[in-house]
Order: structure tokens, then C-alpha cells, then sequence
């Protein structure tokens, strides 16, 4: 690891510990650099604004779940399956991040007002794996043929959309999120067990 990797790191491991012990929007530039024993000039040289430390942080939390989601798509298991544990564990995941450090939310919130296509690089990464699962389940006759799975994962994200998003939590438990999200996947995955022809919808956008 190179010397400016090494510092850059220093830098998001101070950022991640002051935001999450004080807030985003509480702590400062200069803040985060006296933290690393340097001057706010120094941080400048590795992100251009604290919105670039909070982009940063949030993609290495991602990358945890980003992993998870790429060797469950291939690994061993059922189609059916691996799509209910790939959801049940992001909202698992999220939930207990959130139980654990609720200023989370807080940069999640600034990320999407600030950075909104930071979010739908996140959900085109996670299509990837949703399609191997699809084309897992084609193959193996455990999902019927379908003309486009990139929609279907598409459409899929956006069903379970309040499990992904804690402003649509309501205070619900995690059991009764769970018990929620269950009954969503059991729709969904009837659903994918008939033919889905979407070519109209699509010729149609």
C-alpha cells in the first residue's frame, strides 16, 4: 500500500469515527484533519470536499454487502433461496448498522439530496447479481423463461423498495419488517414462476 493510499485511509478512518460519534453535518474539514495530525490544506489534497469523504465512506460500508451479494449469486443454493436471502440480508444488514449508529441515516440523506446518482450506481451494481440469480432460475426451470431479467431485477428493486429505505420503516421492528418482506417474496417469486412479457411495457418507454 502506497503512502497516499495509507494516507487517504487515515483520512475516511478519522472522518468515519468523528461523523458517526458527532454527525455529519457537526463536523468540519478541519475537524477530520486535526483528527489526522494535518492541515485542512493536506485533506484538500485527497478530497475535494467533505461530501467526497462521506461518498467514500458510504462505498467502502457498501462494498461489505456489494461482496455478500457476488458470492451468493454464485454460489451454491436455489434461485429462490438465493433471492430471499439477498434481500432479507440487506435489510438485516441495514437494519442493525442503523440499531447500532443511527447518524448513518444522516449521511445516507445528505448523499441522496447532495450525490443522487451515487444511489443508482449502487442499485445498477446490485442488478448485476439480482440477473445471475434470474438466469440461475431460468436455467434450472425453478423461474419460467422471461424476455428481459435486467427489468424484471429492475422491477424487483423497486417492490422492495420500503425494506431498503428507513424513512419508509415507520418504526416497525426488524420481525415485522421481516415478516413483511416475506410476504413480498412470496408474491414476487410466484410471480416469477409463470411467463412475464414485457416487450409491450418496453417498446412503449
Amino acid at each position: 500500500m502506497s503512502d497516499k493510499t495509507d494516507t487517504r485511509q487515515q483520512i475516511l478512518d478519522a472522518a468515519m469515527q468523528r461523523i458517526m460519534h458527532y454527525g455529519y453535518a457537526k463536523t468540519t474539514m478541519a475537524e477530520i484533519a486535526r483528527d489526522c495530525d494535518m492541515s485542512a490544506g493536506n485533506i484538500y489534497r485527497f478530497f475535494a470536499s467533505k461530501i467526497d469523504i462521506a461518498e467514500a465512506m458510504a462505498r467502502k460500508l457498501n462494498m461489505e454487502i456489494n461482496a455478500f451479494n457476488a458470492a451468493l449469486a454464485r454460489g451454491s443454493g436455489t434461485a429462490p433461496d438465493k433471492m430471499r436471502r439477498f434481500h432479507h440480508t440487506a435489510l438485516k444488514t441495514t437494519f442493525e448498522k442503523l440499531d447500532k449508529n443511527a447518524k448513518i441515516l444522516e449521511v445516507a440523506e445528505v448523499l441522496a439530496h447532495e450525490r443522487p446518482t451515487f444511489a443508482n450506481e449502487e442499485m445498477a451494481q446490485e442488478r448485476i447479481h439480482l440477473v445471475q440469480i434470474l438466469d440461475q432460475g431460468i436455467a434450472d426451470g425453478d423461474f419460467a423463461p422471461m424476455e428481459n431479467p435486467n427489468f424484471i431485477a429492475e422491477m424487483m428493486q423497486s417492490a422492495t423498495m420500503k425494506f431498503r429505505y428507513p424513512q419508509l420503516w415507520s418504526r416497525l421492528t426488524l420481525p415485522k419488517l421481516q415478516r413483511e418482506l416475506d410476504g413480498v417474496m412470496d408474491i414476487m417469486l410466484a410471480g416469477l414462476s409463470v411467463p412475464i412479457h414485457v416487450s409491450e411495457k418496453l417498446n412503449a418507454e
